[in-house]
């Protein structure tokens, strides 16, 4: 069934909550036995992506190309994972193609391809999500659309210096088809953040963006900060969600925080278990 391309005036938080059970629940089926798979990163950003494409975002599976749908763009590309996992559960991808997920040959790599149904960009080198985003926002504005652009990337990304101009270039441009999901989790490749990048919001809001700063894993405090995104006031929009790797999994939660956690082949049935416990 197509999803409703207009967010309805009240959400149903329930059916949210449960969108993003079963994503996470997808994600750690997709992973086991290979290591691991980012799925720390993945169970993190499970919440916001179940807010997106089961609220905010105006889009329709059956109208992949559909010029006026919203974009979402993936800058993080590493967080695949999750990123097919609600491409599945929203009805643009085969569940059937999920368990070849980062295996050789695989339509389905650990960072994403833009060859793939409901992928925008390619997001694998890091930095250039949210320039990609303001040229969208840009363009489409031109073309007298109604679309939004919706551009996730990562707190690491704050240490390149593109995602600062581009931030520049929303906030000039008068961006206020942008809205930025900062994914602050406090990690990069080998350990914590290294670049003194915070505050956070209070330096998107000095290069004109109008920002709040959530909890990341919070369900109603995603869909209210997505509510107050929509303004039109010539500002582009950002929400700096403070997530937690591998949410839903305490035992995951518990591991040190690292771009790679490993997984024993021998543990998933037993955080497949944690997953469910958690739930309910």
């Amino acid at each position: 069934m197509p999803i409703s391309n207009h967010p309805p005036s009240e959400p149903d938080m329930t059916a949210l909550r449960t969108h993003a059970h079963n994503l996470r629940r997808t994600m750690m089926a997709m992973a086991s036995g290979k290591g691991e798979g980012y799925i720390a990163q993945g169970l993190a950003i499970a919440d916001c992506l179940a807010a997106i494409y089961f609220y905010e975002l105006r889009h329709d599976p059956a109208r992949p190309d559909w010029s006026d749908r919203d974009r979402f763009l993936l800058s993080t590309g590493h967080y695949s994972i999750a990123m097919y996992a609600v491409l599945a559960e929203a009805g643009y991808l085969a569940k059937e193609e999920l368990p070849s997920y980062g295996l050789n040959g695989s339509s389905l790599p650990m960072s994403t391809f833009d060859e793939t149904v409901g992928v925008e960009i390619v997001g694998g080198s890091l930095g250039h999500g949210l320039g990609q985003a303001v040229g969208m926002a840009v363009g489409l504005r031109l073309d007298g659309s109604s679309a939004r652009i919706f551009c996730e990337f990562s707190d690491g990304e704050l240490q390149e210096g593109s995602t600062w101009e581009a931030a520049m270039g929303a906030s000039t441009f008068k961006c206020d088809n942008v809205v930025a999901l900062v994914d602050c989790n406090g990690i990069q490749a080998d350990g914590p953040v290294t670049v003194a990048i915070e505050p956070v919001a209070d330096k998107l809001t000095a290069f004109g963006w109008d920002t709040v700063e959530i909890n990341g894993n919070d369900m109603d405090a995603l869909v209210a900060a997505l509510a107050g995104a929509r303004e039109k006031n010539e500002r582009p929009k950002a929400i700096v969600m403070r997530t937690t790797p591998g949410f839903g999994v305490p035992t995951l939660v518990s591991r040190e925080r690292a771009h790679f956690v490993r997984v024993r082949d021998d543990e998933w049935d037993f955080l497949k278990e944690e997953l469910e416990k958690e739930y309910v």
